[in-house]
């Protein structure tokens, strides 16, 4: 096992608020078909894994893109799409510099969800996708209409 004691961490798993109804701000986890994940990290100050997320919440403290990579909160936001990174802008950013995205064991997780047959998509923002070098056509980009998935990923079940 590639990845002993890990941990995974469900952040949603279709809580509908009321019957049909998501609970904010999902767009279609109103049908008990997705799934949210937490992304793994390092402990900044041991270096080592750990199951434990930046936020309270497991959503809003993002892996921003480098100056390299595609900006796609930008985009979204400059077409006026405000509701893309709301979460990110009422998340307490102060647990951020403890942790350290762990990219190779969240890609390990990502493909390990694309190898089922039952997975039909995996949502995570475009810039991660390619820096995580995600060749798998389960693999998508969301939309600016919804949420960014720079915090965590999202993953629907046939």
């Amino acid at each position: 096992m590639q990845y002993p004691n890990t941990v995974i961490n469900y952040l949603d798993a279709n809580f509908p608020f009321m019957d049909g109804f998501p609970l904010f701000p999902h767009l279609s986890h109103n049908d008990g078909k997705k799934l949210d994940i937490s992304f793994h990290y390092l402990d900044a100050g041991t270096k080592q894994s750990t199951n434990d997320c930046p936020s309270f919440l497991g959503y809003g403290i993002c892996e921003e893109p480098t100056g390299r990579e595609e900006n796609t909160s930008g985009i979204c936001a400059g077409s006026g799409y405000w509701q893309y990174s709301f979460i990110r802008s009422i998340t307490p950013q102060g647990n951020k510099h403890n942790f350290i995205f762990d990219g190779e064991k969240t890609k390990f997780t990502v493909n390990a969800f694309c190898e089922n047959a039952k997975i039909s998509k995996v949502f995570i923002e475009p810039h991660l996708k390619k820096r995580l070098k995600l060749m798998d056509n389960k693999v998508r980009f969301h939309g600016c209409q919804a949420v960014r998935h720079d915090d965590h990923i999202h993953v629907e079940v046939n």
